[in-house]
């Protein structure tokens, strides 16, 4: 799908698009005849910054949006933007000793890889590291999951996720990636400084190359009778254990 062609659909995607990220918005279609106000704000907005407004049936809408339900709004953008490699010293270095960073490891689900920038977003990490290969892609599901958090936070798209780590060590971040088996709980780590939290994909959790670069694995303690939660669920628990250390 080429940048001219993508879509995303949905009021809270589109609005923040509108909102952070105007100038990669083409247009924007609305449905006809809806009463929603959010649309009418949506339609205001996008007018106001200069964004072509279309009004079309349900039928055009869902043509966009494929599966995804579309809330009577889609708008045709740019790809949203990927960092490079070489910003994120600058990103950790900005955060003067009290970096967050969160590493994805091959989380190929679009509707988790929404959920995990959502909730980064919300905990104010400083970046979000995917691998350029074997990942979601940031497209208009992923945005719409992450009720916009796509375009608030840095997510950087590196081509080797443990070289990125080592060089993230080399800037004094500690590197703990989320193991079930690991004795130590996450509970018992001090993140109060420069901490990057690695989560696995859905399949196979962490590779191996990744478990060897971590300066050690810790777990979530789950008393009830699970095995794993769901990578998204996870990347919540833990990244508000490190905003509540850092209160």
């Amino acid at each position: 799908m080429s940048k001219q062609n993508q879509w995303i659909v949905g009021v809270n995607a589109v609005a923040s698009s509108i909102e952070k990220d105007a100038e990669n918005v083409r247009e924007v279609l609305i449905e006809a005849g809806s009463k929603n106000p959010r649309l009418v704000e949506i339609e205001e907005n996008a007018l106001r910054k200069g964004i072509d407004v279309r009004k079309v049936n349900a039928q055009a809408l869902g043509g966009v949006a494929g599966q995804v339900r579309h809330q009577g709004v889609a708008a045709r953008y740019a790809a949203a933007k990927l960092w490079g490699e070489n910003e994120l010293q600058g990103l950790v270095e900005a955060a003067e000793g009290k970096a967050l960073v969160l590493v994805l490891d091959e989380v190929q689900d679009p509707h988790n890889l929404g959920a995990c920038l959502r909730s980064a977003a919300a905990a104010g990490v400083t970046a979000v590291v995917i691998p350029k290969d074997k990942s979601a892609p940031v497209n208009a599901t992923v945005r719409k999951t992450s009720a916009g958090a796509a375009d608030r936070i840095p997510v950087v798209a590196v081509t080797n996720l443990s070289r990125c780590l080592k060089d993230l060590q080399k800037l004094g971040v500690w590197i703990y990636g989320l193991a079930g088996e690991a004795q130590q709980t996450i509970h018992q780590l001090d993140l109060r400084g420069n901490v990057a939290l690695v989560m696995g994909g859905e399949a196979d959790g962490l590779r191996r190359l990744t478990r060897e670069t971590c300066d050690g694995l810790v777990r979530i303690p789950m008393p009830g009778d699970v095995e794993s939660l769901n990578v998204s669920v996870a990347t919540g628990v833990a990244l508000f254990e490190a905003v509540r250390q850092r209160l």
